[in-house]
């Protein structure tokens, strides 16, 4: 009898397990569990989705495929280093299974970075032509580190704006919009300070050169200083270069390790 009824017992309990395991990936179990911790992970993160589970379960596979391809190359870091890192996130309180899925994942994005670093960055080459088109895109967008001093003509006539010559100077420029009748206005301010639709109209205007009318006024740049913050921006700007162009690597490598790894997905809920 009682052989009976742990047979019975067996047969009532292993549906409910083998249905927990929604997916494999090269044959390690995903169960419903680690999905739902890392669902809680992404909240404490405030990482929402409508689509919150399936994201997690992509999430666990994508950190099982960088981590085994991170140790061919012996970059997977310490469960200590990992550890340190981790107190470092301030996530709160964590159950165990919560706290066993921050590690594995922090674990991956640690490996995956440093693999990136070492193997997809150093061939990464960001020519002079890019950086100052990324330079031109971040002047008109929020404006670069440098003092501007600009002459600005309000309500002009269109023909009073046709007689405005190249001035020699910032008060030369001032004294010819006062001959016409104009009031102008001179400000001193930092580029990324300028309302972004003045800044669109002066980004690539030469110093002392009117700009066209538009909406009735009219802008010269008188001179333009740049701060020492300016001197690091290059640089700023092709490191940022490197790193999108490496991260758009990387997820394309991502994605072909994922067509590479076997994936079992058990669970409809959670088809890809």
């Amino acid at each position: 009898m009682k052989k009976l009824l742990m047979i019975l017992s067996f047969v009532l309990t292993a549906p409910g397990y083998a249905a927990s395991v929604v997916a494999t990936i090269n044959g390690k179990p995903i169960t419903d569990t680690d999905v739902t911790s890392r669902t809680t992970l992404m909240a404490k993160q405030g990482k929402t989705s409508s689509d919150n589970r399936r994201v997690a379960l992509n999430a666990i596979i994508d950190d099982a495929v960088k981590l085994a391809h991170a140790a061919n190359f012996g970059v997977v870091p310490s469960d200590e280093d990992v550890d340190k890192e981790l107190k470092k996130m301030k996530l709160g309180d964590l159950t165990d299974a919560e706290r066993d899925m921050a590690h594995s994942a922090l674990k991956s994005e640690i490996a995956w970075q440093v693999l990136v670093a070492r193997t997809i960055v150093p061939t990464i080459d960001v020519s002079d032509e890019e950086i100052k088109a990324e330079k031109n895109s971040l002047a008109t967008e929020h404006g670069l580190p440098i003092e501007m001093t600009i002459v600005r003509l309000i309500d002009i006539p269109d023909a009073e704006a046709k007689k405005l010559a190249k001035p020699k100077s910032c008060d030369d420029a001032i004294k010819m919009a006062e001959n016409l009748g104009g009031a102008p206005q001179k400000l001193t301010a930092m580029q990324y300070e300028l309302a972004q639709d003045i800044r669109e109209r002066i980004v690539e205007l030469p110093k002392l050169t009117w700009s066209t009318r538009q909406d009735g006024n009219v802008l010269l740049v008188c001179d333009t200083k740049k701060t020492k913050e300016y001197g690091d921006l290059d640089n700023i700007i092709k490191q940022n270069a490197i790193f999108k162009s490496a991260m758009f690597q990387a997820d394309q490598q991502l994605k072909q390790l994922r067509r590479k790894a076997v994936i079992v997905i058990n669970d409809n809920r959670y088809k890809l």
